[in-house]
């Protein structure tokens, strides 16, 4: 049996070296146009910003040591440029000598990933303005910052590597701009939580920009300027364009095969494509999503390794193994902050008209008496029907990790809240509380889905019905400390007594720092008669940093 694979980094490779230790005799050849395999794509903003030092340390396996171990026929700086269906052969174009040659194969796979996004602007092309996906676009950009680590850089895009290059290019010392199109940072999570973290950017001096659009580029002496809608310019040494990535479909589309309708190559659940000797896998497949049931991309490298052993097993035992698909799970320090998501998000839930409901909590990363303890906040999305688990976004400085990583476990196995009032985690004052935020993401939600409590949101306190009343129960001190505009306050701890300045009769919107007194004083109010009452979810922290971030 003769194997062709197309693309060696997290999916190809994967998929070829989990074809040799399925199959020691067959015959197996990987097609890379690049210099470089099975390298660590996610460790490339450290390495340019030397967090990571050793650039050797990028590679987890070379063409050569590919071949020594695995017994596979790696080709690099070898560009594969027709697929030929029919007699089952590909035509691959050696890059160095510019020869072309054919190549017979039994079964394929496609991992050609995905190619940056560079919009046709006005000076795009000029020196200075790179993108970053592979390790030449890394070296081109480590060597011209290696002068210029006191410039100015400006990184348009704030995705997940928009964010990575802003902190490692401010860490090497440079003046960082970060240009977006949206309204919020980090597009998969809402904006409750990248609120937070844009807080946390601007604390650093970042110039962060938001709902801004770059119109096109000057060249200027010695850099660029960069033009936006709104009239502004910004000059810079480096310009980094973070702006997205596309599935790289032109082999797939020339070959004959179906793309879906998120323009990726559409694989069954054997990620086999509409041609039965051709299987796909990483960056430039779609799959329908678990959750919302709509064809969907990832460009994470966790399911793409995944998928490379799944569609080995498929290519050797018949199609016998499923990928069930991803919920996204993904990650990102932004300097001191960690934020973490996985699921689909409120607006996209909403987009997709599934009925939900959100809930956030802020809680200690560890026991509070224990020296060191950080607020996480915590948002998840659930079935107001089941307690389906639909998402869950955290951001916080420590611990974040580990929670998402419980939370996604949970919604990729269609688990509900109820696992999460259970989850039984392992206690002691450094890692944790007795009762988790895990725990307590559960513990809020159970209460909102059997009406112990109901809630609304930061977005709705500009609009509560004119007769309402607005309650601050946290102290005096708070109070004077700053309040949302037409509150009163009581503290928690006198409701009380001060039953009587409440009238019964109307509704009570209730907000304390994070929730936790808030929801005291709605169960005291509930329980006294009082059936309006509301709690603001996430409390004046949400609120505060959302309307700052507005």
């Amino acid at each position: 049996m003769k194997y062709i694979v197309i693309g060696a980094v997290a999916g190809g490779a994967s998929t070829a070296a989990r074809l040799r230790r399925m199959d020691e005799k067959a015959d197996i050849v990987i097609f890379e146009k690049g210099e470089y395999i099975s390298y660590a794509n996610c460790g490339l903003p450290y390495y340019i910003g030397d967090v990571i030092k050793d650039r050797n340390k990028l590679f987890v396996q070379t063409a050569t040591s590919f071949n020594q171990r695995f017994n596979i026929d790696v080709r690099i700086s070898t560009e594969v440029i027709a697929i030929d269906t029919n007699l089952k052969t590909i035509t691959a174009r050696n890059l160095l000598s510019n020869t072309e040659y054919q190549e017979s194969y039994d079964k394929l796979v496609l991992s050609p990933g995905a190619e940056p996004i560079r919009p046709p602007l006005p000076g795009i092309h000029l020196p200075g303005i790179f993108t970053l996906r592979n390790v030449t676009d890394t070296d081109l950009i480590k060597n011209f910052i290696t002068q210029r680590s006191s410039g100015k850089a400006v990184i348009i895009g704030a995705g997940f590597i928009g964010l990575e290059m802003a902190e490692n290019l401010h860490n090497l010392g440079m003046e960082v701009s970060i240009i977006e199109m949206g309204n919020q940072i980090l597009a998969p999570v809402d904006f409750p939580i990248a609120s937070l973290a844009q807080q946390h950017i601007r604390s650093k001096g970042v110039d962060l920009r938001l709902s801004a659009t770059v119109t096109g580029f000057e060249a200027i002496q010695n850099g660029v300027k960069v033009l936006m809608k709104d009239g502004k310019t910004i000059n810079a040494d480096i310009v980094i364009l973070s702006i997205g990535v596309r599935p790289d479909t032109k082999l797939a589309t020339m070959a004959g095969l179906q793309l879906g309708p998120a323009k990726g190559i559409r694989v069954n659940e054997y990620l086999q494509t509409s041609n039965p000797a051709i299987y796909a896998v990483g960056d430039a497949i779609e799959f329908a999503n678990p959750i919302t049931g709509q064809s969907m991309n990832t460009y994470l490298a966790g399911p793409a390794n995944k998928q490379g052993r799944i569609c080995a097993n498929n290519l050797v035992l018949g199609n016998q193994y499923k990928y069930k698909g991803s919920v996204n799970t993904a990650i990102v320090q932004v300097f001191d902050m960690t934020i973490a998501t996985s699921g689909t998000a409120s607006k996209h839930l909403k987009t997709a008209n599934i009925k939900h409901i959100v809930s956030t909590t802020h809680s200690g990363s560890h026991a509070g008496y224990y020296p060191g303890s950080k607020q996480m906040a915590i948002q998840i999305a659930f079935s107001p029907e089941d307690g389906r688990l639909f998402s869950a976004q955290i951001a916080g400085f420590d611990g974040v990790d580990k929670r998402i990583d419980v939370l996604a476990s949970v919604i990729s196995r269609n688990g509900t809240i109820d696992e999460l009032t259970e989850f039984e985690h392992a206690y002691a004052p450094p890692y944790s509380s007795a009762k988790d935020p895990v725990n307590m993401s559960g513990y809020v939600a159970e209460n909102i889905l059997l009406n112990r409590l109901k809630v609304f949101y930061y977005d709705e306190v500009a609009s509560l019905p004119a007769d309402s009343i607005l309650l601050d129960v946290r102290t005096a001190a708070e109070f004077d400390a700053g309040y949302i505009t037409n509150a009163i306050n009581i503290p928690v701890d006198e409701i009380r007594q001060r039953l009587a300045e409440l009238p019964p009769d109307k509704k009570i919107y209730i907000y304390c720092e994070a929730g936790l007194r808030g929801y005291l004083a709605h169960r005291m109010l509930r329980q006294n008669g009082y059936e309006e009452v509301y709690n603001l979810s996430g409390g004046y922290i949400s609120w505060k940093a959302c309307n700052l971030e507005s």
